[in-house]
């Protein structure tokens, strides 16, 4: 190689890393190829930085945006459950009994749609960022059984679990929300006096979580879609929900390199989660 090509691949070399850095500057303009070169580069690195500054300035109002919405609403729904539950507490006929319930259902499901919203969107925006670490698998799988537990006992379905000694890399926090929600279907679309069990299985690259229900069961045509944003199926649209919690589960474990499959042969399904160990 030629000395000339030497200086050239190395002073194209050092542009690219000033680029990099974000030090890069353009020496005296002169006619030279390379000078051209230099113009055109930093015209590249101008408009790349104005970009970026612009993707983070509609990302800051958007997060601001998603803020405010949260802050706004927290009141007025949190006054109207107050006021329906003191309804509820008066003596009322049959007719408003159910009036008053059904206010009440349909605010608790508005104020779900509205916080598994304002979850989704500062995961796609980027907004909150997970933190995967090594954790331990049982800690979560216990928290998030913990926090089903009333609505299972309120259906005397029963939760099965063998305790597991695992760990993975994982953000504990968000894990525990996307499993909650797998639990969450599982105890709402299964009778009563069922069981649900958890189990852990551990493969050399990923450990799995597995949420296996005795409930209504999944349609096979139906499988490729439950994780889409409000997807809900032809069996369970009578039921309460609005078809967000798998669409959030899946976000939160693939955000993690991760990855959710779901099976059913049409009576109970089973869920997993596998975790990156």
């Amino acid at each position: 190689m030629m000395l000339t090509d030497r200086k050239l691949l190395a002073h194209l070399d050092k542009m690219l890393e000033d680029g990099i850095n974000g030090t890069f500057s353009e020496s005296d303009y002169d006619e030279t190829k390379l000078s051209k070169l230099e113009s055109k580069w930093l015209r590249y690195l101008t408009s790349s930085k104005l970009s970026a500054q612009k993707t983070a300035q509609e990302r800051e109002k958007l997060q601001e945006l998603i803020s405010d919405i949260s802050h706004q609403t927290k009141t007025p729904l949190s006054n109207i459950l107050l006021y329906t539950q003191l309804l509820q507490e008066q003596p009322l006929d049959g007719q408003s009994r159910q009036l008053v319930d059904e206010i009440r259902q349909q605010s608790e499901k508005l104020e779900f749609l509205i916080q598994s919203l304002i979850k989704t969107s500062r995961l796609e925006t980027g907004t909150f960022q997970l933190s995967p670490c090594e954790n331990d698998i049982d800690s979560v799988i216990r928290a998030a059984i913990e926090q089903i537990a009333p609505k299972a006992d309120s259906k005397q379905i029963q939760i099965r679990y063998c305790p597991e000694s695992c760990t993975a890399r994982f953000d504990s926090k968000w894990t525990q929300e996307a499993l909650f929600n797998l639990l969450d279907n599982a105890v709402k679309y299964s009778s009563e006096n069922t069981a649900i069990t958890v189990t852990i299985k551990v493969f050399e690259m990923f450990a799995c979580i597995s949420v296996a229900d005795q409930g209504i069961g999944i349609p096979k045509e139906e499988l490729p879609c439950i994780f889409g944003r409000f997807y809900r199926g032809q069996n369970v649209r009578k039921q309460n929900g609005v078809g967000i919690g798998l669409y959030l589960s899946r976000q939160i474990i693939e955000g993690q390199s991760g990855y959710i499959t779901a099976e059913s042969n049409g009576k109970g399904a089973v869920f997993k989660i596998f975790l990156p160990k």
